[in-house]
């Protein structure tokens, strides 16, 4: 699928860091660093693993040479010196690599307790351009018109020295991630130091995001928590800033402020409309206008809506000011207490509608941020350096992406799903720390990594049940060639041997 696509050839073209005539190419360490998060590597130690499976080797070997001609081949041949011994890079190999990402110059800007964002090298960049290729070729084969972008941070917990400490008082980094939600692929995220807050340039990140959209796509809208309430971001989509896409549409939680809740207190009673599934809660329209509205040049309508939720347990007599919630919450009158939450619009939908398109967000961005961090790699961190971590999580995007491609483009989704066969990740690992693999959705076993094991022996081979799951995948589809399919079939499935 990667040679599909053109991953090798975009990675080369774009990142630029190996373009010597000796050595391992940028699309060699790359494209090895992506199998091994598809395979549920947690580690770049863990490449030695991939590099024992002789069906695996030889599949890669093919792949390496797919649709070359004879002088390409000789001169891919000639940047080894002598014979060359292994079908990857080594562990020491891919490490120099991730550390040639790392700008020391631009690293050495970051402040303690003040928020900073390095910015990347232009090899950093390359790896970013290579994901607006993936995008660029995935909508080619499934078009999108509209693109709903879902933006929001997610804390990588890690014991760097190096790292900063979160709002979770814990060191760690905090990556802004952009999900397109109707074609399921990331469509930009930043990484971030852990004492960046979430909403920290917003607007910045949001304006990258967009030029990254491949053509075909007309509409746009935003959905975010309470980190996009800013008013600059907020006006540059309701007043239509952007050149492409005019106008953007947003659901983006609010502050709830002294001032919000004196405005949800003068709302009647009669007025508050049940949420559908919203286990007991109510919304309302709220008649709130802060100075950033009314300082607007522009004639634009925000909404804003108030949900409310009523406490299960009544607050304890004497307990005065010590009573502290992880939320807001406001009294309203012999009503009692509720959990208040606020949401501002620009769409012209019903609020109830609005809400629940709204809520979207929640749930499948921390399943994305879920599979980032556990089922791929990016919850552990190879490096002590900024830009070999920031590469790492690029890396980490680019699997995601081709997974997510592999998905929908393999074979007929609907159809799969009618016998039986959901096509989703799923996690199998447990508290017990086994690996998760987001390939998971292929047909055939579940592939792990599994020390020792090798195709031909009659041993469990993690990374040869992979190589199963991929030529399944070729025979249902064109992207595979006739030749690649013969030899990864016969490595990965050997004639059994002749009794001794």
């Amino acid at each position: 699928m990667a040679e599909a696509i053109g991953l090798r050839g975009m990675v080369d073209e774009y990142v630029g860091m190996r373009r010597g005539g000796q050595g391992w190419r940028d699309s060699d360490m790359v494209l090895w660093l992506v199998l091994l998060n598809l395979v549920g590597g947690e580690s770049v130690s863990d490449v030695e693993r991939l590099e024992g499976d002789e069906g695996l080797k030889r599949v890669m070997e093919e792949a390496e040479v797919y649709g070359l001609g004879r002088r390409e081949r000789q001169e891919l041949g000639k940047r080894w010196r002598g014979k060359r011994r292994r079908v990857g890079p080594s562990v020491s190999a891919l490490f120099r690599y991730l550390g040639g990402f790392h700008d020391e110059e631009e690293a050495g800007k970051r402040e303690e307790h003040k928020a900073f964002v390095p910015r990347g090298n232009g090899w950093l960049g390359g790896l970013w351009k290579v994901n607006g290729g993936m995008l660029r070729f995935a909508n080619r084969h499934r078009r999108q018109r509209v693109a709903t972008l879902d933006m929001d941070a997610s804390v990588v917990e890690t014991q760097k020295r190096e790292a900063r400490y979160s709002y979770r008082k814990r060191k760690a980094y905090q990556p802004l991630t952009t999900y397109w939600y109707e074609a399921d692929l990331v469509l930009h995220s930043e990484f971030r130091d852990g004492n960046v807050p979430a909403g920290h340039e917003q607007l910045r990140v949001m304006r990258e995001a967009l030029g990254s959209l491949p053509e075909g796509v007309e509409q746009v809208r935003l959905r975010s928590d309470t980190a996009g309430y800013q008013r600059e971001l907020l006006r540059y989509c309701a007043e239509g800033r952007d050149e492409r896409f005019g106008v953007i549409e947003f659901a983006v939680g609010v502050d709830v402020t002294v001032e919000f809740k004196r405005a949800v207190v003068r709302v009647a009673e009669d007025q508050w409309q049940p949420v559908v599934e919203g286990r007991g809660q109510e919304w309302a329209e709220v008649n709130f206008v802060p100075n950033w509205v009314a300082q607007g040049k522009k004639e634009v309508v925000y909404r804003f809506l108030a949900i409310r939720e009523r406490f299960e347990q009544a607050r304890l007599p004497g307990m005065g000011e010590q009573w502290e919630l992880p939320f807001p919450a406001m009294e309203m009158g012999s009503r009692g207490w509720y959990k208040v939450f606020g949401l501002v619009t620009n769409r012209e939908l019903p609020g109830e509608e609005v809400i629940e398109w709204s809520r979207q967000r929640c749930g499948k961005g921390e399943e994305v941020h879920s599979v980032l961090k556990r089922d791929l790699a990016g919850g552990r961190l190879p490096s002590g350096k900024f830009g070999g971590n920031a590469a790492w999580w690029a890396m980490v995007v680019l699997a995601f992406n081709l997974n997510s491609i592999m998905k929908w483009l393999g074979w007929d989704v609907a159809s799969q799903a009618a016998e039986g066969h959901p096509i989703r990740p799923r996690n199998t690992g447990g508290s017990g720390g086994a690996a998760r693999s987001p390939v998971d959705h292929l047909p055939g076993p579940r592939p792990s990594l599994v020390p020792g094991a090798a195709a031909g022996t009659g041993e469990d081979t993690g990374t040869g049940r992979l190589t199963l799951s991929c030529i399944t995948l070729m025979e249902h589809t064109p992207w595979g060639g006739r030749r690649l399919r013969r030899v990864a079939r016969a490595k990965a499935c050997p004639a059994p041997r002749p009794p001794a």
